[in-house]
């Protein structure tokens, strides 16, 4: 597992804890009274968590959640496809793979010839409680 600095431990915990995707200024807001002060220090630490796996961005809402998945191989988590179920009436983030969606992309980009560096699908709907 990485090693987490003080500001990284203190966001992927909010993010871990929290029930819906938390945007920058949002995770700065509950972090003022652990001595964060500037945005640049939640964009530093989400940067890093990225990296190392552990956060993901939700590029239609402009917010990041923590990873559920973890790889079944060794402790680290997954880097494969990234898939999100997103409801637009409770705001319910569900983070799911699926081997057959990956296997069909990676057989596409091997056809073309393109060379994917990050695939995540973001699905938006309603979840079964709000449908």
């Amino acid at each position: 597992m990485t090693e987490l600095t003080r500001n990284q431990a203190l966001v992927f915990d909010a993010l871990s804890k929290s029930h819906a995707p938390l945007s920058a200024y949002s995770l700065l807001d509950q972090l003022r009274d652990h001595g964060f002060r500037a945005p640049l220090q939640v964009y530093r630490a989400l940067e890093k968590l990225q990296e190392a796996g552990l956060v993901h961005r939700l590029e239609s809402l402009n917010a990041f959640v923590a990873c559920a998945h973890k790889h079944d191989d060794h402790d680290g988590h997954c880097h494969g496809l990234v898939a999100f179920a997103i409801c637009d009436k409770c705001g319910q983030v569900t983070e799911f793979s699926d081997k057959e969606i990956e296997a069909r992309l990676t057989g596409w980009a091997d056809r073309s010839g393109f060379r994917a560096e990050k695939t995540t699908m973001e699905i938006r709907g309603h979840c079964a409680l709000c449908a």
